[in-house]
């Protein structure tokens, strides 16, 4: 199912990299990206075209699936560390987004939230412990419960729905379906909505 889902994301986003002249930053928050699907969160700090490849230089966070004395050794074992200067632009991000965007964003998850959990408001400070581990930005977690309380129908939500807000709202989507390691029958369509939604839309890159 994952394989499913994120394939033809990562196909939508490399023909939006292709009709954009200036994708450098776009292509960082990317890499971010599929590397948070695997549960590690990774900051692109160097991006760089040479030859037929791609040079990339990482910060990477601990991974989930690593713990605190794992990752202590890891980097006790790494004797020589490599820093280079942090990324200006990430691209799109939920900061960047007009408020009519962030509005569509905060429905969306909630709606996959809702698919999660139909009870999700009476877990909700539980649930708002696992969003914070995707750091989610501060004000779209404080958006999101309000939106979950005003249930819209994701098939409304998805209607001219700009690609690049499309992109970062499934790769939110798919995280926050993923918390507990299963997807279910609810998330399945509502992610595969959203999909459909993304793949039909046109960039807006010229």
């Amino acid at each position: 199912m994952l394989v499913q889902l994120v394939r033809p994301l990562v196909r939508s986003q490399i023909q939006m990299l292709a009709q954009n002249p200036a994708a450098d930053s776009q292509l960082s928050s990317i890499v971010s990206q599929w590397l948070g699907y695997l549960g590690v969160q990774a900051e692109v700090t160097q991006l760089d075209a040479s030859g037929e490849l791609i040079e990339v230089s990482l910060k990477v966070s601990r991974p989930e699936q690593c713990n605190e004395n794992e990752w202590r050794q890891i980097l006790a074992n790494l004797a020589h560390k490599h820093q280079a200067p942090a990324a200006e632009d990430m691209g799109l991000t939920y900061e960047t987004m007009t408020a009519a965007q962030q509005s569509k964003v905060n429905r969306l998850l909630a709606c996959v939230l809702q698919a999660s959990n139909e009870q999700i408001l009476d877990h909700w400070e539980d649930i708002k412990d696992q969003l914070i581990e995707l750091n989610l930005p501060d004000s779209l977690l404080t958006e999101l419960r309000s939106a979950i309380r005003v249930a819209t129908p994701m098939e409304l939500l998805v209607r001219d729905l700009e690609p690049e807000v499309a992109a970062y709202a499934l790769s939110k989507a798919i995280a926050i379906a993923l918390m507990d390691q299963h997807i279910n029958q609810a998330e399945d369509g509502a992610l595969k909505i959203l999909l459909s939604a993304l793949q039909q839309k046109p960039s807006s890159h010229t």
